[in-house]
C-alpha cells in the first residue's frame, strides 16, 4: 500500500500540473473501447472523468466541483485557457460549457458534469479511474450523451479453474 501511495504521489508531481493546464483551446472528442464503449476524451484522446459528488449544472443550476486541494493532484481538472471548448462529430455542442473554479481556473464542464483526467492515465486511450472510489465520491467516464457512463469491461476468466 505504500509503495502505491509514493507511487500515486510521484505521478501526481509529474503529471498533474501538465494534465490540468490547457494553454488556449479545449478540443474534446468520443472514444470508444470494447470494455467500456462510447466515452468523452481530449482532443489527444486522453480519458476524462466525472466526479459523482460534484454538481451537475443543469437549467439554472450552475455547475460546481467539490474536486480542490489533494483531489484536484490526483484528478486534474480540465480547464481552458481561453476561448470556448470544442466538440468532435460525435459529441454534443450544446452539451459543452464551463464555469469558475473555487481557484478561478475555467473548468470544463460536459452534460453539465466537470471534466477531469486521473494521474494514473498515462497515455491516450488508457482508462484507470473508471468506478474508482475516493474524496468521498466515485469516478466515472462521461458518454457521448452527457450522462454517466458504467460500463465495467468483461473478467478476464483466463487462469481460473474449470470445474
Amino acid at each position: 500500500m505504500k509503495l502505491m501511495s509514493l507511487s500515486l504521489l510521484a505521478a501526481i508531481a509529474f503529471a498533474g500540473p501538465a494534465l490540468a493546464q490547457s494553454e488556449g483551446s479545449v478540443q474534446l472528442s468520443e472514444q470508444t473501447t470494447s470494455g467500456y464503449g462510447a466515452y468523452v476524451a481530449d482532443g489527444q484522446g486522453r480519458t476524462l472523468y466525472m466526479f459523482t459528488t460534484d454538481t451537475q449544472g443543469q437549467g439554472d443550476t450552475q455547475a460546481k466541483s467539490s474536486c480542490q486541494d489533494k483531489c484536484a493532484e490526483a484528478w486534474p481538472p480540465l480547464t481552458l485557457g481561453s476561448g470556448k471548448p470544442q466538440v468532435g462529430e460525435q459529441l454534443q455542442e450544446d452539451l459543452v460549457d464551463t464555469f469558475q473554479r473555487e481557484d478561478g481556473s475555467t473548468q470544463v464542464t460536459y452534460g453539465g458534469w466537470p471534466l477531469y483526467y486521473f494521474v494514473k492515465d498515462q497515455a491516450p486511450g488508457e482508462v484507470n479511474g473508471q468506478d474508482v472510489h475516493g474524496f468521498g465520491g466515485e469516478w466515472y467516464l462521461v458518454a457521448p450523451d452527457g450522462s454517466k457512463n458504467e460500463q465495467q469491461p468483461e473478467q478476464d476468466t483466463q487462469g481460473q479453474s474449470q470445474g
